[in-house]
């Protein structure tokens, strides 16, 4: 059976029910070994930085704050970039350019947007001191294995272009995977 090539990073399940394995559009070879256990997160280079990314998609979905109690809460609603087949932004290296209020996260920022930021998050993890879970693909070694957990936003999302910023209350969800 031939294998289906995608450019969007995804797998494609096989007319013989199988999943052909996805190729990881985040670069992780030729990276240290277990480099997340030794290195502080200001001392990444930006290769390991972004090798950090698991591609669950969480933070592409917006959410709410509570402004008196700064609970926040997710919603299904996601950036109007984002993919949700493939849990990426469609234009990831311009997305400032499309959606000036994204975060572009680094080690500088890290402690202040870390709250919102998915609990399963490698980046949040790491900064609170808690190592990364089995599924995430540094370790697991497949771009899949963070939807495969569950993980994932892929197939819970709605863009916001499609739904009123006043009615994002009703799509408010738990977070997939906690």
């Amino acid at each position: 059976m031939a294998e289906h090539d995608r450019s969007d990073g995804r797998s494609d399940d096989r007319s013989d029910g199988h999943r052909e394995t996805a190729r990881d559009p985040i670069p992780r070879d030729r990276l240290r070994p277990r480099y997340w256990d030794t290195t502080p997160l200001d001392q990444m280079t930006p290769r390991e930085w972004e090798a950090l990314c698991d591609g669950c998609g969480k933070c592409c979905l917006n959410k709410l704050e509570d402004e008196e109690t700064g609970e926040v809460a997710l919603t299904r609603i996601s950036c109007r970039l984002f993919d949700d087949g493939s849990c990426r932004c469609a234009q990831y290296e311009i997305r400032k350019q499309f959606v000036p209020e994204c975060v572009v996260l680094s080690p500088r920022n890290l402690p202040e947007v870390a709250y919102w930021m998915p609990a399963t998050c490698a980046y949040r993890l790491l900064w609170e001191g808690k190592p990364l879970y089995d599924w995430h693909p540094l370790i697991s070694g497949t771009p899949e294995s963070v939807h495969d957990a569950g993980v994932s936003a892929r197939g819970i999302t709605i863009p916001e272009f499609e739904i009123p910023e006043e009615e994002w209350e009703d799509h408010i969800i738990e977070e997939p995977g906690t």
